[in-house]
Parts: structure tokens; sequence; C-alpha cells
């Protein structure tokens, strides 16, 4: 790529991003949009937004930055919870790492590069290659330049991830301490239930903890498919709506007292005739008898599944129930610790245990192969990158690099081709991560979040440079060993950095940019409120989408690993990206995204991993770039560093990983000793055994704590449930 193709793509999103901000510093004054820009404080019931002038709301203004700079780390984790506040943490780690880079590397590495001799042909296509290491000329003593600012970055880089890790774990524990009585403290979810002849699962799941629990097994409750609830709510409803004349009547059925005894005589709810018709359902399902079959392919055993949640007397009771295997079978009675109630997938509790590694198998040769169909878009972008080599290959496209558009064909439409085929990944991702059978929202997100990352690094990162390299040097070089592969893959490494500047700043600036406007939920509400006359215009409100903006920070972290001290231009880009991503997602933490459930920091260790990742392909870029260039102390070094990267990963993995996987027994019985005390459990229990509600839920921030005021409100209202 040429540099002005560089400059016509930098000059493109510029425009782009400076508009879409100055457009949003006005439309988020008009009241007309303040479900859009301010969904977080409406769900809180806090709109607190400030009466303008008529002449203020047309004139752009950077308050918005201003508060998103204010806002403490309090703010932020009140807002957006624990997982709101690691992502913040991974934009800040990021600034910090290339803040250094860019110290160093520009001010260190980049004269080395300009001032080398390696490139004797000042072309056009030669540009951007006298900023890179490719410019130094073999043996060269300029090298150590690099060498040291390898080995700089990389010691600083384990510092700030030691810090960041061992943070992230404290917050992880105090959120525990912060919130001692969630419900998932004392549920645990079981699956795999077997099925006896003659009885219902709920009468085996009673037997089985009555049995070897007995003294800290409080109940269950069952799940059913989604199918029959609908069909149950509807029927409720059209009961609730039969009775609204105000008589107190109840439905008819076995169930009738145990429904009033249980709501109350005060009770009259959609809530409370689905409760009833729910007890109504479990009372009178009962297996069929065996007609050579299973009982339960009957039509009354379908109405439950074969997944329950069980609740504890204790904390830890739960937690021994959790962490120990049931059955010899170990595909039966498997128990996990509940999600929360509002992060509970019900859809997939249904589906059966033993069925899941087929789903799994199935979701990962989905991935594969629309991997395989990825590379097609990907290649056609590095053609219309190398233009020349493209018109050599296809003779009827001669003539595209002489036109006055050539600068926009190979500058900012490959980038832009990238992006919006990039567009359909997390959605596509997030269906599979569905049909895995996660059971809850925060786990599938999570597995979204996984998946793209391997995705952007792969078909992205990697299958970008082959292609590139492809395309750069097709007939050039032979590749007969792996030997070749690495010095072809050295040559060329750093000739893609203009490429990745532009995705960069396509991909990075101007999604940011999108970000802020929120384009599609913008036009929604103005169609609800103008065209369908509804004043209360969009309501919708939604949760960050992480599984999107993790793997995008992830992947630019990867990039300027690589090319710090290969390319050191492309360090101010990323920059200008983090430096933006930090004021536009705090502020969209702030005041857009609700948070309906989160993974209590789950998000850090897959930052880290990245992290170490693309800090051993920089390492190895470096030693196999030092070792074509006669520099075989420093590719020595090099290669010892990847094996000290390996072990700071192991070491950190020991220390912190296992903080994320469990729970600390020692706080645990602390908690429940000192609710026993304070005579706090009688009142917890009660409401724990209606916090599983199937057939409802919260709407904005969920409480998580079962002696909330909100959560007394919601147990009252709900009263009906029983188990």
């Amino acid at each position: 790529m040429i540099l002005p193709a560089l400059l016509t793509s930098a000059g493109f999103n510029i425009v782009i991003c400076v508009g879409f901000f100055s457009l949003y510093s006005i439309l988020r004054k008009q009241p007309i949009n303040l479900k859009v820009y301010f969904g977080q404080r409406l769900a809180q019931l806090k709109p607190e937004q400030k009466t303008y002038y008529f002449g203020q709301r047309l004139v752009p203004s950077a308050g918005w930055l201003v508060k998103a700079w204010e806002a403490s780390d309090d703010d932020i984790y009140r807002c957006g919870g624990i997982d709101g506040l690691v992502f913040i943490k991974m934009i800040v780690f990021s600034i910090r790492i290339f803040s250094i880079a860019s110290v160093l590397c520009i001010f260190i590495v980049l004269p080395v590069n300009l001032f080398g001799q390696a490139i004797q042909e000042r072309d056009a296509e030669a540009q951007m290659d006298m900023f890179t290491i490719r410019n130094v000329q073999a043996g060269s003593k300029g090298l150590w330049a690099h060498f040291f600012a390898l080995y700089v970055v990389s010691i600083c880089a384990y510092v700030l991830l030691y810090i960041e890790f061992k943070s992230v774990a404290r917050l992880r524990l105090e959120q525990v301490i912060r919130f001692p009585t969630k419900p998932s403290h004392f549920t645990v979810l079981v699956r795999g239930i077997p099925w006896c002849p003659g009885e219902a699962y709920s009468d085996t799941v009673s037997k089985h903890f009555g049995s070897y629990y007995e003294s800290s097994y409080l109940a269950h409750q069952m799940v059913y498919r989604s199918g029959t609830i609908q069909r149950l709510m509807m029927d409720a409803e059209k009961m609730y709506n039969d009775l609204a004349s105000g008589q107190q009547t109840s439905t008819d059925g076995t169930g009738t007292g145990e429904g009033c005894d249980t709501c109350g005589d005060r009770v009259n709810s959609v809530k409370m005739i689905t409760a009833e018709t729910e007890i109504d359902v479990k009372k009178h399902k009962t297996p069929k008898k065996s007609d050579g079959k299973d009982g339960k392919d009957g039509k009354d055993g379908k109405e439950e599944c074969a997944a329950a949640f069980v609740f504890f007397r204790t904390r830890y009771a739960a937690m021994v129930a959790s962490k120990t295997i049931q059955s010899y079978d170990p595909m039966l009675w498997v128990i996990d610790f509940a999600p929360e109630p509002h992060d509970v997938y019900w859809e997939n509790l249904c589906l059966p245990y033993r069925m899941l590694w087929i789903r799994k198998t199935s979701v990962f040769i989905g991935t594969i192969i629309f991997s395989v169909w990825f590379l097609l878009p990907t290649t056609l972008v590095q053609g219309l990158v190398n233009l020349d080599q493209l018109e050599d290959t296809f003779p009827f496209l001669r003539g595209i690099s002489e036109t006055k558009y050539a600068n926009i064909v190979s500058g900012y439409l490959p980038s832009l081709v990238l992006t919006c085929f990039v567009l359909i990944v997390p959605p596509i991702m997030l269906m599979f991560a569905t049909l895995e059978g996660t059971v809850s929202r925060s786990s599938r997100k999570q597995s979204a979040c996984c998946k793209c990352i391997i995705f952007f690094f792969w078909n992205i990162f990697f299958y970008n440079l082959f292609t590139g390299s492809w395309w750069d040097r097709m007939g050039k070089l032979t590749v007969t060993g792996l030997k070749d592969m690495a010095t072809l893959l050295g040559n060329l490494i750093p000739g893609q950095a203009p490429f990745f500047m532009t995705y960069i700043m396509t991909t990075g600036w101007a999604s940011l940019a999108y970000e802020l406007m929120q384009p599609f939920v913008l036009i929604i509400n103005w169609i609800y409120q103008i065209v369908l006359l509804r004043k209360e215009g969009y309501g919708d409100l939604y949760t960050f989408p992480y599984h999107t903006e993790v793997p995008r920070a992830l992947l630019f972290g990867l990039l300027g690993f690589t090319f710090c001290i290969l390319a050191p231009l492309i360090l101010p880009f990323l920059l200008v990206y983090y430096f933006f991503a930090y004021f536009v997602y705090r502020n969209q933490l702030l005041n857009v995204y609700i948070t309906r459930y989160n993974t209590n920091g789950s998000y850090w260790p897959i930052a880290h991993n990245a992290a170490i990742f693309s800090l051993i392909v920089m390492q190895a870029v470096a030693s196999i770039i030092f070792g074509m260039k006669n520099f075989g102390t420093a590719s020595t070094l090099a290669f010892v560093l990847i094996i000290f990267t390996a072990l700071f990963n192991l070491y950190c993995r020991h220390k912190f990983l296992p903080l994320f996987n469990n729970k600390a027994v020692q706080d645990l019985i602390e908690m429940d000793r000192h609710d026993e005390h304070s005579g706090k459990i009688d009142e917890i229990l009660p409401r724990l055994l209606s916090s599983y509600y199937q057939f409802g839920g919260f709407h904005g921030n969920h409480p998580t704590d079962l002696l909330a005021a909100e959560y007394k409100t919601f147990n009252s209202a709900d009263a009906g449930h029983k188990m």
C-alpha cells in the first residue's frame, strides 16, 4: 500500500468520526432520544437529564467527555457491574502498555528504520517500507534498538498483566462479600436427573437430596418445557381477563386450596394464577406406564424436564454438592452452581445432558466451515490492496491502478469491505454459543466472545498476513520448507502494517462513532414516536455487547504487540483508538447499557491469555527477523523470552485462576455463621424459594441481594410461586 492510499483512508475515517461525534453531542440533548442515550439511568429511574435551551440543543459540545472522565470506578461498577469495570481495565492496560511502546519505538526504533539503507529502490511501493524494519541492513548495530524495545515492552507487559490480574481477582472476592445473599450462593442446578418408572422427576429429586443431604436440603423447583410454559401463561392470562370483574375466584382442580394458602385471599393477578396452574400441572403429572417404551415418552411425562434448581440452607452445603459426583455414572446427577435468576437461559435447560457433546461437536464443525468460507472475502480484500498484482493475475482489470479512484480502492475500500463482513461474525458466534447448550446468558455471551477472538486472530490477522504475503511475492519466492516459510513471513510481515493501519481506522475509529451514535436504535425510536405516534418510544434496553467489543479490543492489542518494533507507525493509530474507546465505553456503561447479568470478571482471564499469545507472537516474529538480519545473539535471546513468557503465564494461572473457578470456603462458612447468629437466615430462606421464577422476571438492573428492597417487592408480587 502506498502512502497516498493510507492518507486517503485516514481522511475518510477522520471526517466520519468527527461528524458522528458532533452529531451525537447534539442528538443526546434532544428529549425525543432519551431512551436511546440514557437507558441505564431510566432503568434506575434516575434520568437526570439537564434542561437545555433550544439554541444549546443544536450546538455540539464535549460535556459527555468530561462526565465520562470524571466518573469513578465505583460509578462504573455500580452501572456496569464487575464485567464493565474489567472491560475498562482492558482498555486502560492497552493505553499504558502502548504508551510505553510508543515512547520507545517512535523515538528510538523509528529513526533507525528511517535512516537504514536496506531498501535502495525509492519508488511509490517502497514508501511505507522505509518506516519498517525491512529498511535496516543485515548485521546493523541499529538492531540493538529493536532488541532493547522488545525486552522493555515485554517486561512492562508482565508487570501490568500481573497487577491487573491481581486487582481483578481481588474484585471478584469482594463481589462475594459485597452481595452475601445472592440466590446463586444457596442454589445448584441439577441436570441429567434419572427417570424412574412410575414417579415424576420432582419425586426423584426429593428422594435423592432428602436422603443424601437431609440436614441441608431445603426445597427444589423443577424446570418445565418452554412450550408448556407459554401455553400455561396464555391460559392464565385468559382466565385473569375472565375474572377481572373483581370476584374472588380460583382455578378448578385439586390445586385450588393450595394456591389460596400460598397466595393469600387478597392476591388476584396473572402471576398468581400462573403459579397455581403450574402447581396443578406438577400435581397431576404422572408418567404413563410403559407400553413397550419408556414412560417418559408419554404425553404427561413431557411436562417436566430432567433439570431442577435445588435450594440448600447454607452456602457451604450448596458448594459441597456442586463439587462432588453424585453417582457412579458422571452423566447423571450433574450439579453446578446455579446462575443468577436473571441470568438463566431457560430455553437450554431442557436439553438432554447426554446429547450436549453432540451439539458442541456440531458447533465446532460449523465454526470451521464458517472460517473456511470467510477466507473468500479476506482474499478479495488483499487483492484490492495489491492492485498491481491483481491486474497481472486478471488482465481484464488492467487500468484500475491508474484511475483517480485508485487511492480509494486500495486504501479505504479493502478495510471497509472487510469491516462489513466482520459485522456478521459476532451474531453468528452468539448463535453457535446458544446451540452449544449454555445454561446462562452470561456464559453464552462469554462463549461467543472466545469464539470471536479465535476467529479474528486467525481470519483477520494470520490469514491476512498469509494472503498479503502471497499477493506480494507471487512467483518471486518458492517455499520448500518451514525455514523458507519463516523467511517469507519474517520478510513480509512488516509490509502488512499499512493495511492494518487502515483496518484500525475503519473498524476501530469508525466503530466507536457508530457505537456512540446507536443509529439502528435511534431510527427505530424515531419510527415509534413519529410514525407510530407512541410517546413512550422504543422501550427495549440492551446489555453491553462484550462478545463484539472485547474481541475487537484484543485483536488490536495483537496488532500493536506484533508491529510495535517492526512498524512503529501503527502505534499512534492504536493509541487514538484506545483513548477514544476509554471515553466512549465509559459513557455507554454509565448511560446506555443496563446490567442484567455478569460473569463476575471472567473476561479478564480471556484478556490475559490473549495478551500472552500476542507477546509470544511478537517475540517469535522478532526472533525470526533477527535471525534473517544476521543478528544471532538477539535472535537467541528473543527465543529465551518466549520461554519466560510461557513460565510467567503458568505462574499467573496457578496463582489467580483458581479464584475465578472456585469460591473460598472460608468466606462462605463465615457468612453462614453470621446469618445464623443475626437471624437473617429466617428472612433469606423464604425469599430464596421464589427467586428462580420461570414465568417472569425483572426489567432493568436486577437486584443481586435477597435482602434488597427491590427483591422484597418482587417477592411479594410473586408470592404465589410455590415449590
